[in-house]
């Protein structure tokens, strides 16, 4: 007996690619239910060779129904979430409206599978920011081995972290700018196409973003709330793949061929990092593949335990749906969670 799944946000970009996911990974359900808003009721989705009708969110019962894919912003999660955990049903969300929750665990399962047991106290488990996503899965193998004690990081985020919309700006900016039409700015502050925008979110007292914010405190709240983090986020114009430039220090020595080992068996990682033309990872080889990538990897001469990396993971992937279905798969793998069919 399988499991019956349902993805809310199933016509947006992360909701489309976890019904991908799902089916390429052969998850094991019985039953897979596409969810949206009204407006979006009635409109059709993939999942493997099957078509899928939207159905409304606002008219489902989860009553029998084992795991939701909450993939919709924050609003409407803080709204659902909550419901659907009372019905007895696991709600995975992408979502920031639960991150700092203290009942509701933040999951990376290279990086704290084990915390993942928390998840009954409201039926919901975190997903988290995009960015951090893909840092803490280089980061953690590395902490293991010789404790990070500082992170400067500044990204490379691409649109589609803005979702459908920030990938329409970019297409219809940039051809806009070749055939010498105006241009306008709608998602973004100002203009991406051919440009890069040092805001990523809105803006808190300290001048930090919010995107620079998540960064810190799903760090602590992960990997180790010891570690002091320091981020810049940007947004530049590339359609798919966050890339992420990475200073670290570390509390015991630590060569740039140690971490390059180290890094070679750790899950989820694959390094590239040869010392020649083209020897490194870009955003658009990412896109697509499941791996976080590691290139750069050096040592950092003004520090006594000092490392650069470069980190890039399509975002839309490890960085947002993959996650979710790994965090899904993680509860069967435990045995945390039956069928609910099976158990009436």
């Amino acid at each position: 007996m399988g499991y019956k799944v349902a993805i809310v946000g199933a016509t947006g970009n992360v909701g489309r690619e976890m019904l991908n996911i799902l089916e390429e990974r052969g998850f094991p359900a019985d039953e897979v239910v596409a969810l949206a808003s009204r407006r979006s009721q009635g409109t059709d989705v993939s999942y493997g060779d099957k078509t899928l009708k939207v159905r409304s969110l606002e008219q489902y019962d989860f009553s029998d129904t084992d795991i939701c894919l909450m993939s919709a912003g924050g609003a409407v999660s803080k709204e659902w979430s909550p419901k659907i955990g009372k019905q007895g049903c696991v709600v995975i969300d992408n979502s920031s409206a639960f991150r700092y929750d203290p009942d509701v665990p933040l999951i990376v399962p290279e990086v704290n599978a084990d915390a993942v047991t928390g998840f009954t106290k409201k039926n919901i488990i975190a997903n988290p920011n995009c960015s951090t996503a893909q840092m803490l899965v280089a980061l953690k193998p590395l902490h293991d081995h010789a404790t990070i004690k500082r992170v400067v990081v500044s990204t490379y985020q691409s649109v589609s972290g803005a979702g459908k919309d920030g990938m329409d700006e970019l297409f219809t900016q940039t051809r806009a700018i070749f055939v010498a039409d105006s241009v306008e700015n709608k998602k973004f502050t100002k203009r991406i196409a051919f440009n890069v925008i040092p805001h990523i979110d809105v803006f808190m007292e300290d001048g930090t973003t919010k995107e620079e914010w998540k960064m810190v405190a799903e760090t602590k709240k992960m990997l180790d709330p010891k570690i002091k983090v320091t981020a810049t986020c940007v947004r530049v114009p590339v359609f798919i793949g966050h890339s992420e430039a990475i200073n670290l220090e570390f509390e015991k020595p630590i060569t740039a061929e140690e971490a390059r080992d180290i890094l070679r068996e750790a899950p989820g990682c694959q390094v590239i990092d040869k010392h020649e033309d083209g020897g490194y990872i870009t955003p658009l080889e990412s896109a697509g593949e499941d791996a976080t990538f590691i290139s750069r990897i050096r040592e950092d001469s003004t520090l006594d335990n000092g490392l650069n990396i470069w980190v890039v993971s399509d975002n839309l992937r490890k960085g947002a749906a993959l996650n979710a279905v790994q965090i899904a798969e993680l509860l069967l793998e435990r045995d945390l969670i039956k069928p609910r069919k099976q158990a009436a």
